[in-house]
């Protein structure tokens, strides 16, 4: 869920200005889990731009200090959100640690790296929440050394239901600055497209996989 409509908006006229965010409802994206998708996210684009990032980092800094208080650690999901997840933990003054989707295959093999203190409250960093299952698979990897995940922030979230309750079932609080439902509510207020598109824009939010 967002927090701040506001943030939300101007979080999403941020990804669109710099291309980050890319629509086409014709010719769908593919995406590694074989969803096609109408929209395409790249938010690695928005460490290339200082006032951008800056932003992104400050809103997502407010959000834990609010949320959760000062006294946490940050992860960030490989290889996404590294960089602004270390953003974060330097305007909170925490302890920084990322996760790997796998072991190193060589060297110690480490999946988790830096060190994050036995007890201490974890928030973990995203840039992209889809179907929750790179998500989902970082935080077990943080479980399994016991550590306590107390709930994950991304820049942007597809928000799909089957997703949430995927989050939901393990108890994990999950926040964005914007979504999927408030970048197709502006596309629609800006009358950039047609009825029709819009209609199957709220289809595919629904229905991913069979959508296509």
């Amino acid at each position: 869920m967002i927090l701040d409509k506001k943030v939300a908006e101007q979080t999403i006229n941020y990804l669109t200005q710099i291309n980050a965010i890319k629509l086409n409802t014709k010719k769908p994206f593919t995406w590694t889990s074989g969803i096609r998708s109408p929209i395409y996210c790249d938010n690695r684009l928005l460490l290339s731009y200082p006032e951008i990032r800056k932003f992104i980092a400050d809103r997502m800094s407010e959000i834990i200090a609010n949320k959760y208080g000062q006294k946490i650690s940050i992860t960030g999901v490989a290889t996404g959100a590294i960089a602004i997840g270390a953003m974060i933990a330097e305007r909170l003054n925490s302890p920084y640690s990322y996760v790997r989707p796998e072991p190193k295959g060589h060297g110690l093999k480490n999946q988790i790296e830096g060190y994050i203190e036995e007890g201490s409250k974890l928030v973990v960093i995203e840039d992209l929440i889809s179907t929750g299952k790179s998500s989902l698979k970082a935080i077990k990897a943080l479980r399994n050394k016991n550590l306590n995940v107390v709930g994950m922030l991304s820049v942007f979230s597809y928000n799909f239901d089957f997703a949430n309750e995927r989050f939901q079932k393990e108890n994990i609080s999950i926040n964005s600055l914007a979504d999927y439902n408030t970048l197709v509510e502006m596309i629609i207020a800006e009358g950039s497209i047609t009825y029709a598109e819009s209609n199957r824009l709220m289809e595919w939010r629904k229905d991913p996989q069979s959508w296509s």
